[in-house]
């Protein structure tokens, strides 16, 4: 049996090294690129294990279920720990960043989530950027859901650690990731005895036996058909134009916001304040009585191909999720959403207003 994705030429260090450059572009930034062979969870686990550890006082910023998850790995690294928790329903500012530099000077290390598609929620990084670096802590960010959403500049920001994925704004494969490393990231790296060495996690192996190298030898067999699906992605935000993608995933969310207030049947925003909603997903919250995963079940049936989801864990009984992002930023993905909605909210017996909902979704597509 022959098939066009079997059997493929080994791909080279020169197309792999390629491969990095466009990403790097992609992010405006000057820093090393790591495109690390697996979902994004690998390098950002591997950034936190190589640059935190014993003597490492880490403020983790939690808006979302990944932040308490980077505090989970910084623990388990040895480091030093201050929670700054806000409601999932809002972002974190500035001056809750100051306040906690205040309260802790000895803080050496910022873990961040930039957009929490699971919350819907996205923070202020360019100005939480500029308060981190005069305080000169090293600055981890997740931006795995806001790249392609919304800019992403770990140059201009001070983000010495900046980890993306592919899978959602970027509309690209799931199984490769990347990450921007500062030079100031390395030399703490290097500085800690406890970063990952020989190790699929490791961060350290790539710079010494990859960068260091000239980029000549790979380390390993690299995940071929994700690769070519990475640079077939960038490929396509290039041809579309970096900005035109945004300003579809920005459309997306505020025609989705603006048809879910005029939908009715007792749904609104999760996140209260537009300003605090992530352009790559829309939350919102269940009317009360009903059950969330109920509604997005009766959706799909009325419509398999919207792209809804239930909350994950306990917000499986109150949040629904539209996920507007990659290839259903779209006009048609946010008008089936609101129909498919309000088809469930109806068989609920909840009084809905679908033909309102979609004239306020186009009114509002940017």
């Amino acid at each position: 049996m022959t098939h066009p994705f079997l059997d493929l030429a080994p791909l080279g260090a020169d197309r792999f090294a390629a491969i990095e450059d466009r990403v790097a572009r992609l992010l405006s930034t000057e820093q090393d690129v790591v495109i690390m062979q697996g979902e994004a969870l690998l390098p950002l686990e591997g950034a936190i294990r190589a640059a935190a550890g014993p003597g490492t006082t880490a403020l983790n910023v939690i808006t979302g279920p990944y932040g308490q998850t980077f505090g989970d790995w910084l623990r388990d690294c040895g480091a030093t720990v201050v929670d700054l928790a806000v409601p999932f329903h809002t972002a974190v500012t500035a001056e809750q960043i100051r306040q906690a530099f205040a309260e802790h000077p000895e803080i050496d290390f910022v873990s961040l989530v930039h957009a929490e598609a699971a919350t819907g929620n996205t923070n202020p990084v360019a100005e939480i950027g500029e308060v981190v670096r005069a305080h000169g802590a090293l600055f981890y960010l997740d931006a795995v859901a806001s790249v392609g959403a919304e800019p992403v500049l770990p140059d201009a920001w001070g983000v010495d650690l900046c980890v993306i994925g592919a899978q959602k704004a970027m509309g690209g494969p799931a199984g490769v990731s990347a990450v921007s490393v500062s030079e100031r990231a390395w030399a703490r790296m290097a500085a800690n005895p406890r970063a990952p060495r020989r190790s699929y996690l490791s961060l350290l192996d790539w710079k010494e036996r990859w960068i260091d190298g000239g980029r000549k030898a790979l380390l390993h067999a690299p995940a071929q058909l994700e690769m070519l699906a990475l640079e077939a992605c960038v490929e396509r935000i290039e041809a579309e134009g970096p900005d035109a993608v945004m300003a579809r995933h920005a459309s997306a969310a505020a025609a989705t916001r603006a048809g879910a207030v005029a939908l009715g049947g007792g749904v609104e925003p999760y996140v209260y304040e537009a300003r605090d909603a992530a352009p790559v997903a829309t939350t919102l919250r269940a009317p009360s009585g009903a059950v969330a995963a109920e509604l997005v079940a009766r959706a799909l049936q009325a419509d398999p191909a919207v792209p809804l989801a239930a909350g994950g864990g306990a917000l499986a009984k109150e949040m629904i999720r539209v996920n507007h992002y990659g290839a259903d930023a779209t006009p048609g993905a946010v008008r089936a959403s609101l129909a498919a909605l309000g088809t469930a909210l109806s068989e609920a017996g909840m009084s809905v207003d679908v033909a309102g909902a979609l004239r306020a979704a186009e009114e509002a597509w940017r």
